[in-house]
């Protein structure tokens, strides 16, 4: 049973709406205004940042229980509550979203020129709805925000980030299919809603975990949370808007999809699917296997078909989001605890390679791969950076991918030899192709008639406090996710120490041992 311990020291409600209030003020400033605005968005993202630390120093891995909680009524005439709280399951994505958002407003540094500021309330305002979902223990609040941050409110994101910021004519194509694909798969999991507070009366977790519901509801209300988490993995075959969306996207963009959103469904099935329907979990293990397994040998097959630099980037999410979903349905504590490491990793490793794209569009104005060629000798840096992200990127030994997909094969293996020996070739071919991008675009005689001699980014651009200086994407910020990848990878104990009771407490709840 999932119970909670509260602190009065502190207060998750000030995280959530810390980006609340620094995307207001910008709203008094006119546009004119350039450097207020950006300083304001920067410093705010920032006081934010400073936050999760102290949840991290006073949280108590050696409970199961959600801490730091906060419950208020929300609905006066139903049993809906505001209830948020933190776990070992949600506390890294709290974590990655506060890292995440500075980079990407620093990023955008330029943009914010060309585009006002409405670009920095975009993301503080997602900001603030990302936080506000890793954290939520209420099922109808979860789906109310998680479905905000898609298309709603002040932060649609594919109508104002892609479909506005977007670099082609094909952004307004995948703005729709963003959200058409998400509004699909949404819909059902809304019906269900309605559903659970019919039989229970309310949509508190603490409850609904305690609540025995009939094998029949249980396997109608599993494919209703499917349905939605699954387009936000993404799983084939609903994987088509997330390639589309990242190439048409900004940089800024790409990084925070990348970074954020698609661990939603994941973290939809180990907050509610797994949880509150477990013989569902255990009738649809084969269901959720086969997809898994088609997408991480198709994707790096059709990878290796690609041309645009950020589309070949955009499918390694597909292989690697469906290696978590196997080990979250392995049903073995190893799985379940090493596909949060992935998770986590994932959050790191693509937004550092849009990044590296990004520092070549803006000198080369292309992202076109056969205009690359002998990169490393007109910029010797950023091939260096790029080399250990591809490292990452691949689960290399060593980096903080590999510990997280080495659980999920031990924990596959467990249950089924078959899907694990498919999930471990297709970490190979998506080595194989990794390798080949890099060796393509780095290695090689030099393109002269398409390539001028430019310089690595200079010092001030490499400064990672004081990024907003200059314009344009910054080394430093690529190298800074580096160094988490590289501490994940080396001395990963402190990540699984963190999840390890949260992760046993769900396998026993759902008695898959």
């Amino acid at each position: 049973m999932l119970e909670h311990i509260s602190y009065s020291d502190l207060n998750l409600s000030g995280l959530i709406l810390c980006p609340v209030l620094g995307s207001i003020t910008p709203l008094l400033i006119p546009n004119s205004r350039i450097r207020p605005i950006r300083l304001i968005g920067l410093c705010a993202s920032l006081i934010t940042f400073l936050y999760p630390p102290v949840l991290r120093i006073q949280f108590d891995p050696s409970t199961a229980k959600s801490q730091f909680v906060e419950r208020l009524r929300w609905l006066p005439y139903e049993n809906i509550h505001y209830y948020i709280g933190i776990d070992g399951l949600s506390l890294f994505f709290v974590i990655l979203t506060t890292l995440l958002i500075p980079i990407c407003i620093s990023v955008g540094w330029s943009s914010i020129r060309h585009f006002g500021k409405e670009y920095i309330i975009s993301f503080l305002i997602r900001e603030f709805l990302m936080i506000a979902v890793s954290c939520m223990l209420d099922p109808l609040l979860f789906y109310v925000l998680s479905e905000s941050q898609f298309r709603f409110g002040a932060t649609p994101y594919s109508t104002i980030i892609i479909g506005v910021w977007g670099s082609r004519q094909r952004k307004i194509k995948a703005a729709y299919l963003f959200f058409l694909y998400t509004l699909l798969g949404s819909v059902f999991m809304l019906l269900a809603i309605p559903l659970i507070l019919l039989q229970t009366g309310t949509t508190d977790l603490l409850i609904l975990l305690t609540t025995s519901f009939s094998e029949r509801r249980q396997i109608l209300l599993w494919i209703a949370s499917f349905a939605s988490f699954a387009v936000k993995v993404p799983m084939v075959p609903v994987h088509i808007w997330l390639p589309e969306a990242h190439v048409e996207a900004p940089t800024a963009g790409s990084v925070i999809l990348a970074g954020i959103p698609l661990k939603l469904g994941t973290h939809g099935f180990l907050r509610f699917s797994i949880p509150m329907f477990p013989e569902a979990t255990l009738y649809s293990t084969p269901f959720i296997y086969t997809p898994s397994a088609i997408a991480i040998i198709y994707t790096p097959s059709t990878t290796s078909r690609q041309i645009d630099l950020k589309k070949i980037i955009a499918y390694s999410p597909v292989a690697h989001m469906n290696l978590v979903t196997i080990g979250m349905s392995s049903r073995a504590a190893a799985g379940i605890g090493g596909s949060i490491l992935p998770m986590s990793s994932h959050g790191l490793v693509p937004p550092a390679l849009f990044l590296c794209v990004g520092v070549l569009y803006d000198r080369h104005k292309t992202r076109l791969a056969r205009y690359y060629g002998g990169l490393v000798s007109t910029m010797p840096n950023l091939p260096t950076i790029s080399l250990s992200s591809t490292l990452a990127n691949m689960s290399s030994p060593g980096t903080s991918s590999f510990i997280g997909e080495f659980s999920i094969s031990v924990g596959a293996f467990q249950r089924n030899s078959l899907v694990a020996t498919l999930a471990a070739l297709g970490m190979i071919l998506g080595a194989a192709y990794s390798l080949f991008l890099y060796n393509r675009v780095v290695s090689g005689n030099c393109k002269p008639d398409f390539l001028h001699k430019f310089s690595d980014p200079n010092g001030r651009e490499v400064s990672f406090f004081l990024p907003f200086l200059v314009g344009g994407a910054t080394v430093r910020l690529i190298a800074s996710l580096l160094t988490l990848l590289v501490r994940m990878g080396v001395h990963p104990k402190v990540f699984p120490d963190c999840m390890h009771t949260s992760v046993g407490n769900l396998v026993q709840h759902g008695q898959f041992h």
